[in-house]
């Protein structure tokens, strides 16, 4: 075995324990904000709402991803869960870069499609990006609840007024706050499916 393979091996190492040290350190500590944020969810969706859900980057990928198991299904057959990606609409996203900002792009959508008793489920592993700062502020006129999917200290996203639930994985590196947040998705998918049509319905 050479020295560069295993250098490769020991950075595979790396990553699966830090991983594994990231999610044994928030056993028990997300609990009561992941309640909190199925709760808000569950409680728009059986009032007929829906969720929108913003990112940039792998957080674009995460809203994609959340939104497929709301609309398509998790891990038990359900009715269909009312959510929109607001990363998928190339032509929406460009003009509204082109006339006005890019940092405009998710608080436009948020005016379009949104209403009160909706949720913004923002997500920004840094909690400074500023379009989807300005979609929390937007959400929260129209009267929306806004869940936030942070990393690191939560940035201003954390701190926001309009922030209802913050679900914050305080950790240096994006990569594993990134895995981390779809682990917090996947617990979301869970609360919802067992709460609106599972054992707790």
């Amino acid at each position: 075995m050479g020295k560069g393979e295993n250098i490769m091996k020991d950075l595979i190492r790396e990553a699966l324990l830090s991983g594994v040290e990231l999610r044994q350190k928030y056993v028990g500590l997300l609990d009561d904000a992941l309640l909190a944020a199925a709760d808000v969810m569950v409680t728009s969706l059986r009032q007929g709402g829906k969720i929108l859900v913003c990112g940039n980057g792998g957080s674009a990928s995460d809203a994609q991803h959340f939104v497929a198991e709301l609309v398509n299904r998790f891990e038990m057959d359900r009715p269909a869960l009312a959510a929109i990606a607001m990363v998928n609409d190339a032509s929406v996203i460009t003009s509204i870069s082109n006339d006005f900002s890019f940092d405009a792009i998710y608080a436009r959508q948020t005016e379009a499609l949104g209403r009160a008793g909706d949720v913004l489920l923002a997500i920004s592993t840094s909690g400074d990006s500023n379009n989807v700062l300005r979609a929390a502020t937007k959400a929260s006129e129209i009267g929306m609840k806004v869940i936030a999917l942070t990393g690191r200290d939560g940035g201003k996203l954390g701190a926001h007024q309009a922030t209802t639930v913050h679900l914050n994985i305080n950790h240096p590196s994006t990569a594993r706050v990134q895995e981390m947040h779809i682990t917090c998705l996947h617990i979301l998918c869970t609360l919802i499916d067992e709460t609106m049509f599972g054992t707790l319905s």
